[in-house]
């Protein structure tokens, strides 16, 4: 590997001007290069990073945040959690960040932290971060009175939280559109009404895919079921099963995360209750699993890669030309996956004769179980 020279002539670390020399351009287009400006032409843009490639160049940004007056980095505050959907938006989150030649420093915040989100933006505006992004926050019990006030652009995924900062950029925040389209494709099959499994209400995600769900139902002139709280667990989603199970009425649910689904298809096998015959589910987040349990499950796919993609995009434009109007923000799509866990409900039982959901015609198969583990064990 050709190497540079240090001010006595030893080896050194490669400069900009020894990948000039190599990729035959001046040391102002590598500059032009690594700054991304415009007017660089597809082939010189290639010689330079090849040349910088064989060399092992790397950019000083150390000395460019001296001369910028900028880090080059975003800081992403995220909960502490090793929940699927918080965990692959953050994944997603650091994958375009990386395409974007920004450094990336997350700080978790866990629930119950007395600091909170309050911290841990501090904490990023003393590493002097050029913007924020703020993934999947909680409604914490007596949580900031008045808006944070941080004087870079903030991206906001998954909440309505305020800030008053310079810039305030929301996006991914289409639980609600999600769960409308999982309503209505349970209302579609025939079901009288759809029950609600629940997330924790403190999540704003929860909130919102509560919201969807009572939006849809009160567009349809449907009954609204009481709804049932869980924790996002699969033991949750299990001892709502129970619950529900006992009820001949319900005839569909809709679950708030696929794990908490889970939990409720398991409930329901134990109780004789078959998933679709007799009680559709349908999950949200699309777990990696969904499609290989018994039945595979009827969920909705967040698409984690477009909303970070999206809301960096429009994050690191308004980092790049803070006097320009910010990027106008797209919906999320919705991508309902049907499965087998949904049918039409079971035709509806005459008055006076009960309805043995457990009876089976020969040669049917029976009701999957799965096998037997303690209910409280969380995965």
């Amino acid at each position: 590997m050709t190497r540079g020279t240090g001010r006595d002539g030893s080896p050194g670390a490669p400069r900009s001007v020894d990948v000039a020399r190599v990729a035959g351009v001046s040391q102002k287009t590598v500059s032009r290069v690594f700054n991304d400006e415009p007017y660089v032409s597809a082939d010189v843009r290639r010689r330079v990073l090849d040349a910088a490639e064989q060399l092992g160049y790397r950019r000083n940004n150390a000395a460019r945040a001296l001369a910028s007056g900028r880090t080059r980095s975003i800081g992403v505050v995220t909960l502490g959690t090793a929940l699927y959907g918080p965990a692959s938006l953050l994944m997603g989150v650091e994958r375009v960040v990386r395409d974007t030649g920004y450094a990336l420093r997350v700080v978790n915040t866990m629930e119950g932290d007395p600091a909170g989100l309050a911290g841990a933006v501090g904490s990023l505006l003393d590493q002097g971060v050029d913007g924020i992004v703020i993934s999947e926050p909680i409604d914490e019990p007596g949580g900031e009175a008045e808006p944070l006030r941080v004087d870079v652009p903030v991206l906001v995924l998954g909440a309505p939280q305020p800030f008053a900062a310079s810039t305030v950029l929301f996006g991914g925040r289409g639980a609600d559109r999600m769960a409308r389209a999982v309503v209505e494709h349970l209302l579609d099959l025939g079901h009288a009404t759809v029950h609600h499994l629940a997330g924790p209400q403190r999540w704003y995600a929860a909130k919102d895919r509560l919201e969807g769900w009572r939006s849809a139902l009160a567009a349809h002139g449907r009954d609204e079921p009481p709804v049932i709280e869980g924790d996002w667990s699969a033991a949750s989603g299990y001892a709502a099963g129970r619950e529900l199970a006992a009820d001949p009425e319900v005839t569909a649910v809709f679950a708030a995360n696929d794990d908490m689904a889970i939990g409720l298809i398991r409930a329901l096998a134990e109780a004789g209750r078959r998933v679709p015959q007799d009680v559709s589910v349908v999950g949200f987040d699309d777990i990696p699993v969904a499609a290989y349990v018994t039945p595979p499950l009827t969920t909705v796919r967040q698409p984690f890669d477009t909303v970070a993609q999206e809301g960096l995009k429009r994050l690191v434009h308004a980092i790049d030309n803070p006097q320009a109007q910010a990027l106008p923000a797209s919906d999320p799509p919705v991508d309902l996956i049907v499965r087998a866990s949904t049918q039409p409900p079971p035709p509806r039982t005459p008055p006076g004769r009960r309805r043995h959901s457990v009876s089976r015609s020969p040669g049917e198969v029976p009701p999957h179980r799965l096998p037997e583990k303690d209910p409280s064990t969380r995965r």
